[in-house]
């Protein structure tokens, strides 16, 4: 239930219609982050970290990749920061988010979680997971916008 009735839920949506890359591309480009920078990774309290060694690069292409997820995909709240050798890439939720539907938002900072392990599959397998979580994606006609709900709730 939203604290404040008068405030529209923050809507779970990733729009990645004005992104330079598409859903696939951004996969890859984790894929290539983790494969050559990551470190580890670890629950927070209510967010994920993300920890990547502070190679030569790593830190402007984190703060990048963050600054384009959080265009497309705004209800994730991102902290970027770099402190012995590490840059650690801190992810939630914004506030409000979870008041929409808590079991979708969980679900999606878990999927950051297990992206290292997940991102070969693609988006095609994000949605599976999803699916099988009882979560629906559904993806605009043009396929730069998937929308996530709980199965049988509405768009």
């Amino acid at each position: 239930m939203p604290s404040d009735p008068s405030v529209a839920p923050i809507p779970i949506v990733c729009d990645l219609t004005n992104a330079r890359d598409t859903a696939e591309e951004r996969m890859a480009e984790y894929g290539r982050l983790f494969a050559q920078s990551l470190a580890g990774r670890e629950r927070t309290g209510q967010r994920v970290r993300l920890r990547f060694r502070a190679d030569d690069g790593v830190e402007a292409w984190v703060r990048d990749l963050a600054a384009r997820e959080k265009a497309c995909c705004p209800f994730y709240d991102f902290r970027i920061s770099a402190a012995d050798g590490e840059v650690r890439w801190d992810i939630g939720l914004v506030d409000g988010v979870a008041d929409s539907d808590e079991e979708v938002a969980r679900a999606m900072l878990d999927e950051f979680y297990d992206a290292p392990d997940n991102v070969a599959g693609g988006v095609a397998g994000m949605k599976q997971r999803l699916a099988e979580d009882g979560i629906a994606v559904t993806t605009s006609e043009s396929g730069t916008v998937m929308r996530f709900n709980r199965t049988g709730a509405s768009a």
